[in-house]
């Protein structure tokens, strides 16, 4: 009767440690999944931010950026969908670093529409796109001179965790049963 405890408790430590293994490789399998989006930075000067692109407009018209920020305020217009965004530095995975100084506000416009339900205040994006013209408009009362950003590409992060480390936790648990 021993003996048959004894090989039936060394045969349920052995499916638990299997369950366990599976578990930890399904996990890591996932986390492998989960990736940052890939923008192509080749000919991109990182100096232009929207402070100065706003400052020398003309003279950059054209020229692609790669730019990021918090979304402000995003609004559909007849043929196009027009994202009024505040600037901050990008990281390594070009997520914008709320934890730097912001650079400046910029307009990104996409042909098509965006739901703005989806772009709403607060969310972070970020663009790739072509310089265009400067348009002017209102900070509260003060007058504003914005770069515009016709987006060639875009990538909206989740709304759901502000790191882009991965989000993995393991616990363990213990079943005690007659």
């Amino acid at each position: 009767m021993l003996l048959i405890m004894l090989v039936t408790m060394k045969i349920n430590s052995v499916s638990v440690l299997l369950r366990l293994s599976l578990i930890f490789i399904a996990a890591i399998v996932l986390a492998a999944c989960a990736s940052s989006p890939n923008f192509d930075t080749t000919g991109i000067d990182t100096s232009v931010t929207p402070k100065r692109a706003a400052d020398e407009g003309q003279a950059l018209q054209g020229e692609p950026v790669l730019w990021g920020g918090v979304v402000l305020v995003s609004t559909n217009l007849k043929d196009s969908t027009q994202l009024e965004i505040l600037a901050y530095p990008l990281d390594s995975s070009q997520r914008p670093n709320r934890e730097q100084n912001p650079l400046g506000r910029f307009l990104a416009v996409h042909e098509g529409y965006l739901e703005t339900a989806d772009y709403a205040q607060g969310r972070l994006i970020t663009v790739r796109g072509t310089l265009g013209e400067k348009r002017t408009g209102h900070v509260g009362e003060a007058e504003y001179t914005y770069p515009v950003v016709k987006i060639n590409q875009l990538y909206l992060w989740s709304k759901y965790g502000d790191s882009s480390e991965p989000q993995i936790q393991f616990g363990f648990g213990l079943m005690i049963h007659n």
